[in-house]
């Protein structure tokens, strides 16, 4: 993993409202943005643009299901980062 790599998954994660979207979606298995800003005192465009980020960082990856995308965390990344 290059530093702008780890970089992008330390910014991702140095955000509160980043992490307890990474907390939440580890709990659930996956999750959509609509069903996290239920849980969540924020929108769901809010929500979706976090989830953006941490897919920019390689953290979350999404799957299109019909109408809805679905998130999933790619929990390599934040192991590559540790290791460095």
């Amino acid at each position: 993993m290059d530093a702008r790599s780890v970089d992008r998954v330390f910014a991702a994660l140095g955000d509160p409202g980043r992490r307890d979207l990474v907390r939440e979606i580890s709990a659930r298995g996956s999750a959509t943005a609509t069903e996290l800003a239920a849980e969540l005192p924020v929108t769901r465009q809010a929500v979706a643009k976090q989830l953006a980020a941490l897919a920019d960082a390689g953290l979350v990856a999404a799957t299109r299901r019909g109408r809805e995308t679905r998130y999933e965390l790619t929990p390599q990344p934040l192991g590559e980062a540790m290791a460095w």
